[in-house]
């Protein structure tokens, strides 16, 4: 059985003292601090970000890519999804 259990009779997870409430209550926060500088620094990036894709959506629609040692395959603008206006979104 484990800690969460729902099958388990009571709450087997111990009660948190003050000091361990206290630090539980800080680490969060810190995480929540790192979090948001996170999200800020991605958001800073977009414009970039979205200069990176067109630089290589125009790049593998002219020069291609190599999908085997000397065989190159250009993509046609017909094969590429056209982008529906969202932004690009990170995931970390």
């Amino acid at each position: 059985m484990t800690l969460g259990s729902l099958i388990g009779k009571g709450n087997l997870r111990p009660e948190m003292s003050a000091d361990e409430k206290a630090w539980f209550e800080e680490e969060l926060k810190e995480q929540l601090d790192r979090y948001e500088t996170i999200v800020k620094e991605q958001e800073a990036l977009s414009a970039e970000r979205e200069q990176w894709v067109a630089d290589f959506l125009h790049r593998i629609q002219t020069r291609g890519y190599h999908w085997h040692a000397e065989n190159r395959r250009v993509i046609p603008k017909e094969e590429i999804r056209p982008r529906d206006g969202r932004l690009l979104q990170v995931i970390y």
